[in-house]
């Protein structure tokens, strides 16, 4: 018997109803907060990673990539760290080489790398080879993607050409506050477009779906709702520019929409892909009518670094 494409709605609504305001309140708080919800869910997202590739017989190295995991997180966060201790230390006459944020990141993936090797070397489970491609994917696919969404909250105030746009800011507010302000909203017009692209794909999919998008990797997708999904994404990046986004021209806005309807739903393949491989339907059951924190999110894995690179080297550049 086939299962109603709405059985589960009314659990996923509640699960919703709960998990958004509470996304959306720590991106709008950002900082802390926002690395904070960051890191649970690509530590969660990372070790249902780890999961799916011991059911395939790899053994990953679950605890180091995990740390590994964090550590390259917080390398997104690490310029504001920088920054407040650099203050508190300098108010006290006290003066501290620290690495720049782009060597931190790059000292934990050369010590996580060192590390991983030389543990590796004195097991005896499974094939070295697969046991290092699954830890060291896990950490470059989920954490560090996931770090670029911190990268896309903070870039407004860190390195942010601000002459460029004074244009934009309201007479007599402070630009620190517009450009936080720019951040939790840019952060915040991308989980929405995601969930609005993956919405409208769902219903126009389930209702009118004829056409199989890719039946070997996700037999209930259809061009039909990827159709929608894209066009719908495209119109939502559009409308948030108009309501929250100043600093974005209108054709940054369809060219970012563009990126979520379009590599949002190749991140849900992406997954689709893992899962089919080692035969499950969701990564795991920790979300009542989701499945696992990284089948939640696995659309904005992909778009995150999109995003942010397009921001940061484009629209800011």
């Amino acid at each position: 018997m086939t299962e109603h494409p709405f059985k589960s709605l009314p659990t996923r609504i509640a699960v919703a109803a709960v998990g958004i305001p509470l996304i959306l309140w720590l991106t709008y708080e950002g900082g802390y907060h926002f690395f904070s919800l960051v890191t649970l869910i690509s530590t969660l997202s990372l070790y249902e990673f780890y999961v799916l590739q011991e059911r395939r017989g790899s053994y990953p190295l679950k605890t180091l990539g995990l740390v590994a995991g964090v550590l390259v997180v917080g390398a997104f966060v690490y310029p504001r760290f920088h920054l407040q201790l650099f203050r508190f230390l300098d108010e006290r006459g006290v003066r501290l080489a620290m690495f720049s944020p782009l060597q931190f990141l790059l000292v934990v993936l050369v010590l996580f790398l060192l590390v991983i090797l030389l543990v590796e070397l004195f097991r005896s489970k499974g094939s070295p080879s697969h046991n290092l491609g699954a830890t060291i994917l896990g950490v470059m696919i989920i954490p560090l993607f996931f770090g670029c969404l911190i990268g896309l909250r903070e870039v407004f105030l860190y390195g942010f050409p601000v002459h460029k746009f004074l244009d934009a800011f309201p007479i007599g507010v402070e630009q620190r506050i517009v450009m936080d302000r720019w951040g939790a909203f840019t952060v915040i017009s991308l989980f929405a477009t995601i969930w609005i692209c993956d919405t409208a794909a769902y219903f126009v999919g389930s209702k009118f779906g004829k056409h199989k998008l890719f039946e070997r990797v996700s037999p209930k997708k259809s061009w039909e709702g990827a159709i929608a999904g894209f066009i719908v994404a495209v119109a939502a990046m559009v409308v948030a520019q108009q309501l929250f986004l100043q600093y974005l021209a209108v054709v940054h806005a369809v060219v970012i929409g563009m990126i979520i309807g379009s590599f949002g739903q190749v991140g849900d393949l992406v997954q689709s892909r893992f899962k089919r491989d080692v035969g499950v339907k969701d990564s795991s059951a920790i979300l009542p009518g989701h499945g696992g924190v990284y089948d939640r999110f696995d659309s904005v894995v992909f778009v995150s670094p999109i995003v942010y690179l397009y921001v940061d080297f484009i629209v800011l550049s």
